[in-house]
This record gives structure tokens, sequence and C-alpha cells, in this order.
């Protein structure tokens, strides 16, 4: 059984999350700078089984996509070529990432900590991962 990657993609780094073997529980991976992201999923899916990945839809309140569609749509164009026997899903990310700084203010870390954007786009991630999973049976 594959895992599955979710990624939430921005225009200078990028949070990856990542479920068990099993499919249950949705965990933080890592940040890493979009420049590098080509070369981390090959040497990650080259020694992980992972069956999907999960990107981050951009949407505005109205529905719309948001502006960074334009950036996300060739990633995921990308990852199409580069990973082609790979599914690749969006999933809405609207509030990921204030629910991510909420999350990480209540799990009581330090301003220093809660200022460190990786750690938000990891959980980040993580939330759009778990939203996925939330969502199929």
């Amino acid at each position: 059984m594959g895992r599955i990657l979710a990624i939430d993609y921005g225009q200078k780094r990028v949070g990856l999350a990542v479920t068990d073997p099993l499919k249950i529980t949705a965990n933080a991976l890592d940040t890493v700078p979009v420049h590098e992201i080509f070369d981390y999923l090959k040497k990650y899916l080259g020694k992980e089984d992972v069956e999907k990945i999960v990107v981050g839809l951009p949407r505005q309140m109205s529905g719309e996509f948001s502006a960074s569609m334009q950036y996300i749509e060739p990633f995921v164009k990308g990852l199409q070529r580069t990973f082609p026997d790979k599914e690749v899903i969006y999933v809405d990310e609207r509030f990921t990432s204030s629910i991510a700084q909420k999350a990480i203010l209540e799990a009581g870390l330090k301003k220093k900590d809660r200022q460190n954007k990786a750690l938000v786009d990891k959980v980040a991630a993580t939330i759009i991962l778990q939203t996925y999973l939330a969502s199929t049976p």
C-alpha cells in the first residue's frame, strides 16, 4: 500500500506532508525551497512507495482561483510529466495557512518558532492532507 503525499506549493517554499503506509494519519514531512522540489521528490519517491500526490488548490472566498494558481498549475504539469505513474489530485486549501498558524499558536510554541514560515508550510501541507483523508471513504 502506498502513501499519499501532500504539497503546499508556495513561491519560495514547498511544504510537504505524508500519510503512514495505511493512510490513516497525516504527518508533516519537510519544507523545501521551490528550486529544489523536483530533486527532493525524485529522491523521496525513489525510496518511498507513494501512490497519490495531493496538491493544495488556492481559492479565494468567492471560489475563484487565487493569483498563486499561475505558479501552481505549471508545477502540477511538471509533476505529471515527471511522475506519470502518480495520480495528482487538487484539494481546496482555503484557510490552511491561518489554521496552521492557529494550530502552532495553540501548541504553545515560542514566538520565534511561531514565526518560522517553513513550519507553517509543513503544517499547512498536513492540513491539506487531513482534509483529503477526511473527504475520502
